[in-house]
């Protein structure tokens, strides 16, 4: 069984579901502690202007954040009108807008009082237009306890995973050889962005995959297939405009 474990994101690149459907079961990883200005409540769309964000505002007090779980929304924000104002702004055009913008005006016309519930909704969305099954597992759930490499070992085996796929970012504590002496191969996740069609002749990767979605509907899972291997990337810093 492959697994993969990571937090969750709102409007998630392609590379987050890459590593989705290379997976057998899929678990957020829910419970750890939130990092300001990271993806989990945020992520870009390409406009006329270029990238810009969409940003669900949430409600931190003091200098220790709480668990990803227990992020609340501010509803004080009007977010929800806005996030659905730029989408349909920026892709009224595209192709398959008259599919894929019902169903995440369908998300963002409900009111949503914790970040989690909102990034979970959007990601079976999401998942749905992609056309892959639901096969998410939610950390805080699962009852296994621990730090980092001791915990994701315990969800390896609590799970019964024989492969798991982690990325760069867990170079710096992942103990590659505890999992082997459980017998569970350790991937490390490469991905090259591919191109595909958008609104202008330079391509600008590293966008939500509504993006791809917009522009491509149906084919869009053969098109995150197109580049399964290769160097590990995160999504790189572009000049964005900001939508709350």
């Amino acid at each position: 069984m492959k697994l993969v474990v990571l937090q969750p994101s709102y409007l998630p690149w392609l590379g987050f579901f890459d590593q989705y459907d290379w997976s057998d079961v899929f678990v957020l990883y829910d419970d750890v502690q939130y990092d300001k200005n990271g993806w989990r409540n945020r992520n870009r769309i390409l406009t006329a202007n270029g990238p810009a964000w969409l940003t669900v505002p949430v409600r931190l007090a003091g200098q220790d954040f709480p668990p990803i779980l227990e992020v609340a929304i501010d509803s004080t924000r009007d977010w929800r009108r806005k996030h659905r104002i730029s989408l349909e702004q920026a892709y009224a055009k595209a192709p398959f807008f008259s599919t894929v913008y019902p169903a995440l005006a369908g998300v963002l016309e409900q009111e949503w009082e914790f970040l989690i519930d909102l990034d979970l909704a959007m990601l079976r969305t999401l998942v749905d237009l992609l056309g892959m099954p639901w096969k998410v597992r939610r950390s805080s759930e699962l009852g296994v306890p621990g730090q980092k490499n001791a915990r994701l070992i315990g969800l390896c085996q609590k799970l019964g995973a024989s492969e798991y796929l982690t990325g760069d970012a867990a170079r710096s504590y992942l103990d590659e050889s505890a999992f082997q002496d459980l017998g569970v191969k350790v991937h490390w996740h490469g991905y090259v962005h591919p191109e595909y069609r958008q609104r202008g002749p330079d391509f600008v990767p590293y966008m939500s995959v509504v993006d791809l979605l917009f522009y491509h509907g149906p084919e869009s899972r053969a098109i995150l297939r197109r580049t399964h291997t290769g160097a590990s990337q995160e999504p790189e810093t572009l000049h964005t405009l900001e939508v709350h």
